[in-house]
């Protein structure tokens, strides 16, 4: 398999791999194709890599800058805009972690606080108040240790990561 085969295998499966995040397949293999690239893309060439239209392009790259996955680069004497992944394989995960908390994470939270005020009187809602209580005590668990995470640097999460898998 040639390099541009593994590359395109990369780009491909990145992208399938993405809809499983639950981002779409598009936005997953721009920002693979940008992520392996070694020089900023214009969205032409984008598009001309994946096959996609201009304005599917254009909405996935804003995404992934709204993200802060990817970033303008400005080419001097160019008029076009490039685009670069972020390349530091910490920042991304920390980016992807930010995103996916206050896409998934932080409505649950609201829920669960926005139902949790339950009359203690009330013995119908006994259940259901132990189970709203349980799920806010690992909810706000996960938000907090995620926030740690975020707040770390890499060298301290791969120690502690290599401490706990021994």
């Amino acid at each position: 398999m040639t390099a541009q085969e593994k590359k395109d295998k990369f780009v491909q499966s990145w992208g399938s791999i993405g809809s499983n995040w639950g981002i779409n397949r598009t936005m997953a293999q721009i920002h693979a194709l940008l992520l392996v690239s070694p020089k900023p893309l214009s969205a032409m060439e984008i598009k001309q890599d994946l096959q996609i239209s201009v304005g599917n392009a254009n909405m996935n790259i804003r995404a992934l800058i709204d993200w802060g996955l990817v970033h303008k680069e400005l080419i001097p004497g160019q008029r076009k805009e490039f685009f670069i992944a972020e390349k530091d394989m910490w920042e991304v995960v920390k980016r992807i972690i930010i995103q996916r908390k206050k896409k998934e994470l932080e409505p649950i939270l609201r829920l669960l606080n926005d139902v949790g005020d339950i009359d203690p009187a009330d013995k119908d809602a006994e259940e259901f108040a132990k189970v709203i209580k349980d799920l806010q005590l690992y909810s706000t668990k996960v938000d907090s240790t995620l926030d740690r995470l975020i707040n770390a640097d890499s060298n301290w999460f791969v120690g502690t990561f290599m401490k706990m898998i021994r």
